[in-house]
């Protein structure tokens, strides 16, 4: 049974930072290109952030410069380190386990998500 299990989100004030994290069960976490996803409320989902299996990385134009990715294969996990956070990061965030090709992540295996706020 494949699981991917979000954690990390929360409430944080403009400028902050939060680093979010999924830990990865089920499948063979090496060869899944990861991605980070969000949706906000009356939005569609949308892709934050995808690492390759090969660690390749690539961003969003609106968090470039402020989100980071990172994988440990050993771990079965991926992270997101979100810095000099806007209201407008505000949304739910999904994990997800897929495939990386034409330049862009196709989402397969979805977390349930969780939470941030950015809020004074």
């Amino acid at each position: 049974q494949v699981q991917l299990v979000e954690s990390g989100g929360g409430l944080v004030q403009p400028g902050g930072s939060l680093r979010l994290s999924c830990a990865a069960s089920g499948i063979i976490f090496s060869i899944y290109a990861m991605g980070w996803y969000r949706q906000a409320p009356g939005k569609e989902r949308e892709l934050v952030a995808v690492i390759t299996d090969r660690g390749i990385t690539d961003y969003a134009d609106s968090v470039k410069g402020r989100f980071t990715i990172s994988r440990d294969n050993a771990k079965n996990t991926v992270h997101l380190q979100m810095n000099s956070l806007k209201a407008e990061d505000t949304a739910v965030y999904y994990c997800n386990a897929g495939t990386y090709y034409s330049g862009t992540q196709h989402p397969g295996y979805w977390g349930q998500g969780t939470q941030v706020t950015v809020s004074s």
